[in-house]
């Protein structure tokens, strides 16, 4: 018997049946079936090598938690250590480590950009930035995906309108629901001609693009104009995000940002694995090899049935419909595929469709049988 919910609840339980009645509601399913839907995308997070981290972090009696904020007790040792390391590695002059991207991402935005500046942000960037926006002290704008001059021209229109301050353009590198890439080079020439600056996500990016997996953003990174974003639960396989740019960011992280400020430091066992993590990019480019022959196979193979070629590790097959999407995926499920239906407000309108992720988790065989199945279903 199920218990009733109160009264007052009513309006969450009237909002949940809206959702179920157009196909958008939400709900957690276990992990079942070949992988085709983790953003694992370098087959770390069960390495032998992150567990052996954690183990060795363990033996030299390096804590499971952290035991309070990175301002009181909570910065660990192992904390320094990873931004110390992450700098170096990506270029940076500085890092901070914050307990996911989510949180990294929404800090930046709601942070850096002051009273009297401008937040201009690509149409399809991510929902942290959003929630960032949303309690930023500067008004933002949207400019039309991956447009360099649509970005351009937001700036110049604020300008003209009296703005003084400093314009802050919000890009992903790589887009995480049409595998696409920024015009980095053209944002990033638009930032230099109008003083302003430029924020990277690179979550979708980090480990598996540019030099020992530094990312697309990599001949960028150490400009003075330039942060970026680095998320180390993707394929760096651990948890937590790196922001990283100039000194003087980071410092203005740890005394503004209240999600970083008011948080529990992220495990300092995370941080040996993050570590690792990077040692594990730059000891053994085969994996990124490894992906990119699969990304190369698997668009000859899915491409004939819809799935977009995008030259990243990212496949999306637009289907349209709420309902047909998540329909398809339910029946790529059933075969044993664990393929993912992505939903508005995710996606627009109209774009439902299914995100098919590239890991070294799964083989070419998998990509195959999956093509066969796709093929049948549709």
């Amino acid at each position: 018997m199920t218990t009733p919910f109160p009264a007052l609840l009513r309006p969450h339980a009237d909002d949940l049946d809206r959702l179920a009645a157009i196909g958008r509601r939400r709900r957690l399913m276990p992990i079942a079936g070949v992988d085709f839907a983790s953003n694992d995308y370098l087959g770390l997070a069960g390495s032998a090598r992150l567990a052996g981290a954690v183990r060795d972090a363990l033996a030299r009696g390096v804590a499971v938690g952290a035991g309070g904020s990175r301002l009181l007790r909570g910065n660990h040792a192992e904390h320094d250590a990873l931004e110390a390391e992450a700098a170096a590695f990506f270029g940076s002059e500085s890092a901070l480590w914050f307990s996911s991207g989510f949180a990294a991402n929404a800090a930046l935005l709601a942070t850096l950009p002051q009273k009297g500046d401008l937040i201009v942000h690509d149409a399809l960037v991510h929902a942290s930035a959003h929630e960032g926006m949303r309690l930023a002290r500067a008004p933002a704008v949207k400019a039309a995906h991956n447009d360099a001059d649509a970005v351009e021209d937001a700036i110049r229109a604020w300008r003209g309108d009296g703005g003084t301050g400093t314009p802050w353009i919000a890009v992903e590198s790589l887009y995480s629901m049409d595998g696409d890439r920024a015009p980095l080079d053209a944002l990033a020439a638009v930032a230099e001609r109008h003083d302003a600056m430029l924020l990277i996500d690179e979550a979708h990016a980090t480990g598996v693009f540019g030099p020992d997996g530094r990312g697309l953003a990599h001949a960028l990174e150490g400009q003075a104009n330039v942060v970026t974003l680095r998320t180390c639960g993707k394929a760096l396989g651990s948890e937590g995000a790196l922001v990283c740019g100039p000194a003087v960011v980071r410092e203005f992280l740890v005394n503004r940002a209240r999600g970083f400020i008011f948080s529990t430091a992220p495990s300092p066992l995370m941080a040996a694995a993050v570590r690792e993590g990077l040692r594990m990019l730059a000891d053994e480019p085969e994996r990124r090899a490894r992906l990119a022959a699969l990304i190369d196979a698997a668009a000859l193979l899915l491409a004939p049935l819809g799935v977009k070629a995008t030259g990243s590790q990212i496949l999306p097959l637009i289907v349209g419909e709420d309902v047909a999407a998540m329909r398809l995926a339910e029946g790529l499920q059933a075969a044993g595929f664990d393929v993912r239906g992505i939903r508005p407000p995710t996606v627009a309108v109209g774009t439902a469709r299914l995100r098919i992720s590239l890991t070294l988790n799964v083989t070419l065989d998998d990509v195959a049988a999956l093509a066969g199945v796709l093929g049948r279903l549709q």
